[in-house]
């Protein structure tokens, strides 16, 4: 196992206290940091980075995406959710194939690399490519294969997702973690979401759900069951298993003491709900019943990057703007949102602070810029100024999938043509371009 000492790095070490170090060192051995500060006598490492001028921190974890959908960036533009979903995107992913998905996500994959990404839960069809895609890129991905019910499936039915949860779970070296994912429980009936809970608890895994996206869905679901969709999870066993929430934006007081007492995960996506006028998830409020709040980008059809750090600087203006308090999201819980939170969420507590004995899942940003001068308060700077292009070294388990800017497990160049090609085709634009570059 190799050994890496980090050295004259200023450290966002998000641990309990907020600890912010200076010009201190991080020793890792294999997979884990064993130091933080000083390197331990006799420590003799493989390698040495020095990163004078960089802060060094946790890697993001972008808690709720469709890492595929890079092929719908720029497609589905200045829409409502329902024209969005019925008029562009789900006209085109009823045309996807296995290939196409595993290209969308090896663009994903290096887009999430190249912002500081280092984990992702991931919630799509044909997911056995998104898990080649995974491992070959070197990220820890939690993945779900999107199903709606009983039909009108992409790929595969409740069984099939059973084989994928059991041949992927813990692949990868570990690094790759599998759960159910029932879309929603607007389009999914009660006794399938209770049937698929059943399942999940019998595997061992969670479930990965889109919840309470818009108030139209609340009214129907008091409508039809009298129940809230909170309330319809909860009552066909959803929450009995580690669940994860996409976006949880209309959820009543009683829902939030729900979502707390049952160890939910919420997962706000600010960039695409600002984008989609989707509405504010109450996160200050979820905060404050001890709910977990994560933070994702879902797809780039709706949020058109997988930029992390974008999430995590809206998340706090959102909060600041809907609430009209500049006092909201103080310090560096954005940050947490967008690290160890996302982290535990995904089934990996010992990521997302630079502590020792946690995993070594860290980047490095070049703060030797205009943008980060002066550096009066580090967590703000980073926050507030930093840019995602600003990360420059991404490693995950001990292993760098990026040095200075430079790719080390992905042909980017091919991810590019092939994405692009693919992405032009399914949408049924002119290929003219994209032939001149065929040779």
């Amino acid at each position: 196992m190799t050994r890496t000492l980090i050295t004259h790095a200023d450290i966002i070490t998000l641990n309990e206290a907020g600890t912010i170090l200076r010009n201190a060192d991080v020793a890792i051995d294999g997979a884990r940091i064993v130091a933080v500060g000083q390197a331990p006598a006799g420590f003799q490492p493989d390698q040495v980075v020095d990163a004078t001028n960089y802060v060094l921190m946790p890697g993001f974890v972008n808690a709720h995406t469709h890492a595929s959908m890079t092929f719908e960036r720029g497609w589905a533009e200045d829409l409502p959710l329902d024209r969005w979903f019925n008029e562009r995107v789900w006209v085109v992913e009823s045309q996807l194939s296995d290939e196409d998905v595993y290209w969308g996500a090896m663009l994903a994959a290096a887009e999430m690399i190249r912002g500081g990404t280092v984990a992702f839960a991931d919630h799509y069809f044909y997911m056995d490519r998104v898990a080649e895609a995974a491992e070959q890129a070197g990220l820890r991905a939690l993945l779900a294969w999107c199903v709606f019910g009983e039909e009108h499936n992409i790929g595969t039915d409740l069984p099939g997702t059973v084989d994928f949860v059991q041949r992927w779970q813990g692949a990868a070296d570990g690094r790759i973690r599998t759960l159910l994912g029932p879309h929603s429980p607007y389009m999914c009936e009660p006794q399938f979401l209770a049937r698929t809970a059943a399942v999940a608890a019998r595997l061992g895994v969670g479930i990965h759900i889109h919840l309470a996206e818009s108030q139209e869905q609340v009214d129907n679901s008091l409508a039809k069951y009298d129940r809230s969709p909170v309330e319809l999870l909860e009552a066909n066993g959803v929450f009995d298993v580690p669940t994860i929430a996409a976006h949880g934006i209309y959820v009543n007081a009683v829902d939030q003491a729900i979502l707390a007492r049952r160890g939910v995960t919420v997962v706000q996506c600010p960039n695409c709900h600002m984008k989609l006028g989707m509405g504010v998830t109450p996160v200050p409020a979820l905060l404050a019943q001890g709910v977990n709040v994560a933070l994702g980008t879902d797809g780039t059809a709706s949020s058109n990057d997988l930029n992390m750090l974008k999430e995590a600087r809206l998340a706090a203006l959102i909060q600041k703007l809907h609430h009209a308090d500049p006092e909201l999201m103080p310090g560096d819980i954005p940050l947490r949102m967008a690290t160890q939170n996302g982290a535990r969420a995904l089934g990996w507590p010992d990521s997302g602070a630079i502590v020792p004995g946690n995993l070594a899942d860290l980047i490095l940003l070049d703060c030797d810029q205009p943008h980060w001068r002066p550096r009066h308060d580090l967590a703000a700077s980073l926050l507030h100024s930093a840019q995602a292009g600003d990360v420059s070294h991404v490693m995950v388990a001990g292993r760098w999938l990026m040095q200075d800017r430079r790719f080390l497990t992905l042909d980017v160049e091919r991810i590019l043509w092939e994405a692009e090609r693919r992405a032009l085709a399914l949408v049924g634009q002119d290929l003219a371009v994209v032939r001149r570059y065929e040779g």
